[in-house]
């Protein structure tokens, strides 16, 4: 069994007696590592290492930061198959999803690099004669990236890969349920060649970790991905030094169908936008609102899709999902389908946790159809396998029902009108919106909520912004000094 380190300044820490934390595959509930539990101490020695490095790291020309990021691309690229072992090992996820995920990772950081000669200030008209205003883009400082479990090679490169190029520093903190890939990743950062402290990684709590990074006073930027009431905590604390975040959180995307839809093409696209990481996802297809003249054929057509859905540990066979990442979150994704069943929905498969061979916190491929839109179900974050669905008449009812939340990360509609899809584009409150596609970002887009959702955001060159800051320079160069 695997004990992994704490990385900081470019060393792997020795364990000694620091207490440990189990790392367990959900689908066979067996330990398969163990990582250090860090100390408030630890993440101060971290961000010190990562505040010193910095000063260094800034100076060098974004071009040489992005020859680093290029050799760490081929790194992941030669070492894909372990990260998606990895992946599947410690989160469940199905391999062919994992090793689309670690080919993800390299590409991202790959994309980052890239833009290392597009950082770019500007030069503003001055009101003064003899005078010119210069604005350049900074880089920060040092980052906390706090990581969620869901996607834990991705989120490596959405908070490695744009500080990186931008000038800062990083020091991560994996979330407990997925940390082996980052500590992975760790070994690679070392192979680069990337200075010592330009990357630290850290594990534990988030109440000793994650606060421990938001309330440290040389951290310029918390860049977080999780949960709506983690989110808070982490702003809160953050809040005493007035440190910016960037937080991409909770979500309960709305899905709708109409009438004149292209049929079949759409119950494809809310299929894979439910079941991909077996819902465990942010932009996930959450709640769907199917146009009454279709209604019962969709229902129909969609149970059959759910029912032909696989599960089963990722390294055992090739299943279309995986478990829950832990016994709470199969706990929770049931105690809200029992509620959903309570208040009148009609569980057309599924409903139940489940095993495989007697193990693992699986829960089984499930549809509710006639939930009422005011349900737990269609308003509180499902994160797993389940899918409700309810009817609506006129495309003016929808859009009310769908703007009805607290979130606002993603949303889409299907339909053939452009009319439809205009108005749906104007009308929905969300960060972003699906036209006639399945749920999920690009590089070179923008992951960015509203509302519970977040703040700030990730990819593309607006998510470069976040880890980037203005100085803007006044300069008279109309000197009259004394020339002899």
């Amino acid at each position: 069994m695997k004990q992994y380190k704490l990385f900081i300044n470019g060393k792997f820490v020795p364990n000694g007696k620091r207490e440990m934390l189990d790392v367990i595959n959900p689908a066979t509930e067996k330990v398969i590592s163990q990582v250090p539990k860090a100390t408030a101490k630890d993440v101060e020695a971290a961000v010190d290492a990562a505040y010193e490095a910095q000063k260094s790291w800034g100076k060098l020309p974004a071009s040489s930061r992005a020859a680093y990021l290029y050799k760490l691309a081929d790194l992941v690229r030669e070492n894909r198959v372990l990260f998606a072992k990895t992946n599947s090992e410690e989160m469940g996820k199905p391999y062919a999803q994992s090793f689309d995920e670690a080919g993800w990772l390299a590409d991202y950081i790959v994309y980052y690099a890239e833009l290392a000669r597009h950082i770019k200030g500007e030069i503003i008209p001055s009101d003064r004669p003899n005078e010119n205003i210069l604005l350049y883009k900074m880089p920060i400082g040092v980052v906390g990236g706090i990581m969620p479990w869901n996607f834990p090679l991705f989120l490596i490169g959405r908070k490695v890969a744009p500080a990186l190029v931008a000038g800062d520093t990083v020091v991560l903190k994996p979330s407990s349920d997925s940390p082996n890939g980052c500590y992975e990743f760790a070994n690679l950062v070392k192979k680069a060649g990337i200075p010592d402290g330009v990357v630290n990684v850290v594990t534990g709590s988030g109440a000793v970790v994650g606060n421990a990074l938001a309330s440290n006073p040389k951290v310029h930027l918390v860049s977080m991905t999780g949960s709506t009431e983690a989110g808070q905590k982490i702003m809160k604390t953050a809040a005493d030094n007035v440190t910016k975040v960037s937080l991409e959180l909770g979500g309960k995307a709305p899905v709708i169908v109409m009438a004149d839809c292209d049929f079949d093409a759409t119950i494809e696209h809310v299929y894979n936008s439910r079941i991909i990481n077996t819902g465990q996802a942010c932009n996930c297809a959450e709640r769907v609102y199917v146009q009454k003249p279709i209604y019962d054929k969709f229902v129909k057509k969609i149970v059959a899709k759910f029912k032909a859905t696989t599960y089963g540990p990722a390294l055992e066979g090739k299943f279309d999902i995986g478990p829950m990442v832990n016994k709470a979150q199969q706990e929770h994704v049931d105690e809200l389908v029992q509620s959903a069943k309570a208040e009148g929905g009609k569980i057309k498969c599924g409903g139940h946790k489940a095993s495989y061979n007697g193990k693992g916190w699986f829960y089984e491929p499930t549809v509710i159809a006639d939930c009422k839109h005011g349900m737990r179900i269609m308003t509180e974050e499902i994160f797993g396998p389940v899918l409700p669905i309810t009817s609506f008449d006129t495309f003016d009812e929808v859009i009310e029902m769908a703007n009805d939340t607290v979130y606002g990360l993603t949303s889409s509609i299907y339909t053939s009108s452009y009319d439809v899809a205009m108005r749906a584009m104007n009308e929905l409150h969300f960060g972003e919106t699906y036209i006639n596609r399945e749920h999920f970002e690009a590089f070179q887009g923008f992951h960015a909520g509203v509302r519970q959702s977040g703040i700030g955001g990730d990819d593309g060159e607006h998510g470069l912004e976040e880890f980037l800051e203005t100085h803007i320079c006044y300069i008279d160069y109309n000197l009259k000094a004394d020339v002899k």
